[in-house]
């Protein structure tokens, strides 16, 4: 089966009545763990983005809470799981802000895991490319807010 392109899907959904559109995407959460998560996004949190922020970071302070900081490979492949949990969040929102907010407060947490564990190649190179999406998504905002998160990089 051929997926339809978003502009279709979008005419057909402006041509169904309302309670159709409601039962699709009802529908659609029932599937899949991330239609439901970004739905929940999309209807609750939206509004107030220094919220969202707030409770990513609780996310994932407790994840960075269970990083196996006595082997290097489990510590290793904690992070790349707290970073693709930290990558899904800011998908969902599409802002630069909470991409730079989000990626930044990533970064101080693998910094804080230990010496020993940071001497690792691969959590070096996890944190490199994370500080090069923080810089990436901060030359993307406007010229007021690059200073604030400029400084906050250049600390990292």
């Amino acid at each position: 089966m051929k997926a339809a392109t978003v502009q279709e899907i979008k005419l057909e959904l402006q041509q169904l009545p309302q309670s159709k559109v409601t039962e699709l995407c009802l529908r659609l959460a029932r599937f899949k763990k991330e239609n439901k998560e970004l739905l929940t996004y999309l209807l609750f949190e939206a509004d107030d983005t220094a919220l969202y922020i707030k409770h990513v970071n609780e996310e994932v302070d407790e994840l960075f809470e269970e990083v196996n900081t006595g082997n290097a490979y489990y510590a290793k492949k904690t992070v790349r799981k707290i970073v693709r949990i930290a990558t899904k969040y800011i998908r969902f929102s599409g802002s630069e802000t909470v991409e730079a907010e989000v990626l930044i407060h990533v970064c101080e947490k693998i910094t804080g895991l230990g010496r020993g564990i940071n001497l690792n190649a691969t959590i070096t190179n996890i944190y490199k490319a994370q500080v090069k999406k923080i810089e990436k998504a901060v030359a993307a905002m406007h010229e007021d807010l690059q200073y604030d998160y400029v400084k906050q990089v250049k600390k990292l």
